[in-house]
């Protein structure tokens, strides 16, 4: 090693000591603190205990926001992104209109849409309303609280995903769009049989990367709709605000297990690629 590498190695160390101590330190600490009790002794009590605390009933509700919002973001994405793939007028408008979400702050549109979703004078039951429906109880049923952080996640999020997928659509060739109008497939064929084929490393990995996010939700549904129902982010909280900072460790740790299947999925589909 040179000294010319040495000074690059150098102007790392700060990202280094940043990560190590703000994203390792912790994590590792919160395994460690998982397997000890109250009394300070190795325990497995911490994870036998969260089942007293609907364990099961806490990460399929997770997984459903994660499975339900990655859905919504595909299908919107995969919307915009064929729209900003082509030449129109006033694009440059529409694409940086699309764009305005992702800097919204989370609490900002966390904010926003509690308003929209207000059971009382709420947007969504006054337009209800309007058009005679009855108005809607939206915290009433714990699925359609989950509905509104999903529709609240996807506004915000959805443009991550239609980058990914426009950047993977401008890297098909147009040749084969040519080809295929030759053989006399139209817009929706060529789109099945041509745009789909072609995007799916990059639509694996917006899923996996926003997948990762999912799992890590927690400012968004804790203004939304609380802490019930639960989902595992909201659990650990609650768990650390209520009982103890092991058992609050433990969730964290079951947490970050799936997190982490999610990013080893996404390195090897990067490595694929």
């Amino acid at each position: 090693m040179n000294r010319e590498d040495l000074r690059y190695l150098f102007f790392t160390i700060p990202a280094i000591v940043y990560i190590g101590v703000f994203a390792f330190y912790p994590a590792f600490d919160a395994v460690f603190l998982s397997f000890i009790g109250s009394d300070g002794q190795f325990t497995l009590n911490n994870y036998k205990e969260l089942f007293y605390f609907n364990i099961y009933g806490t990460i399929i509700d997770t997984i459903i926001v994660t499975i339900g919002a990655l859905l919504i973001q595909l299908l919107l994405g995969l919307g915009v992104a064929s729209i900003l793939a082509r030449e129109f007028r006033g694009k440059s408008f529409f694409s940086t209109l699309s764009i305005v979400p992702m800097g919204v702050a989370t609490v900002v549109s966390a904010i926003a849409f509690s308003l929209i979703f207000q059971t009382a004078g709420g947007y969504a039951n006054t337009f209800l309303t309007m058009l005679k429906i009855h108005p809607v109880n939206w915290y009433a049923n714990s699925y359609i609280s989950l509905l509104v952080v999903m529709i609240a996640d996807s506004w915000k999020n959805t443009p991550i995903v239609a980058l990914i997928l426009l950047a993977g659509m401008m890297s098909i060739p147009k040749d084969l769009y040519y080809a295929a109008s030759l053989d006399g497939a139209g817009p929706v064929r060529r789109f099945f049989y041509v745009t789909l084929p072609n995007l799916k490393s990059y639509i694996a990995i917006a899923l996996i990367i926003r997948g990762v996010s999912e799992f890590n939700i927690f400012a968004l549904p804790l203004v939304l709709i609380g802490f019930h129902p639960l989902i595992l982010t909201t659990l650990a909280y609650e768990l650390y605000s209520t009982t103890t900072i092991y058992l609050s460790s433990a969730a964290a740790v079951i947490l970050l297990a799936f997190i982490s299947v999610l990013i080893v999925l996404n390195i090897k589909l990067g490595g694929r690629r």
